[in-house]
């Protein structure tokens, strides 16, 4: 589930969203109004329940064949997410729905690389959400590992420690550190 060019996605397990109105996130670290979307590149990163949550990493250019082959392991592709347990059910009945905007009102958001994108002003969707479905198939049919982990943390500061890419997503949301 991406989309297609001149597009963006909005992933939400909402289907009644007719307009997308700014406002600001209660997660965001953005103090200003936006209405938040994803390009093909980040769509991925949203591929679970919205309170799921992840730690991700992927192949980068700065990344090493050591840390590719720590962190992904053999045969592992380009990229790897991972869940705690406790998230399984919820990544197996969620209804994750993919709403299409159009691209042109947003720009990205991120330096130095772009983890979103945003808009400033009221965005309508191109049409109806579309069910996103299996997750569990949407990262087979990808390619991308999906790990499944008592604790992310010590995954996550692996990769934070490492050369690969790499994104944490509601991890406040994760079981606590180990003391």
């Amino acid at each position: 589930m991406r989309p297609v060019p001149g597009e963006l996605l909005h992933f939400s397990e909402d289907p009644t969203i007719a307009r997308f109105v700014p406002h600001v996130a209660a997660t965001s670290a953005e103090p200003d109004p936006y209405v938040w979307a994803v390009n093909a590149e980040q769509a991925p990163s949203y591929w679970f329940p919205r309170q799921c949550p992840r730690a991700m990493a992927w192949i980068g250019p700065r990344t090493t064949v050591e840390d590719r082959d720590r962190i992904l392991g053999p045969g592992g592709g380009e990229r790897v997410h991972a869940v705690e347990y406790r998230w399984l059910e919820a990544m197996r009945t969620v209804r994750l729905y993919a709403y299409r905007l159009p691209a042109e009102p947003f720009r990205p958001i991120g330096e130095p690389h772009p983890h979103a994108m945003i808009a400033e002003s009221a965005v309508t969707p191109l049409g109806p959400p579309v069910p996103v479905g299996d997750l569990f198939a949407l990262h087979a049919t990808a390619g991308i590992q999906l790990r499944v982990l008592p604790l992310l943390w010590d995954f996550f500061d692996a990769v934070v420690d490492s050369s690969l890419e790499f994104s944490g997503i509601r991890l406040r949301n994760a079981h606590s550190r180990r003391t």
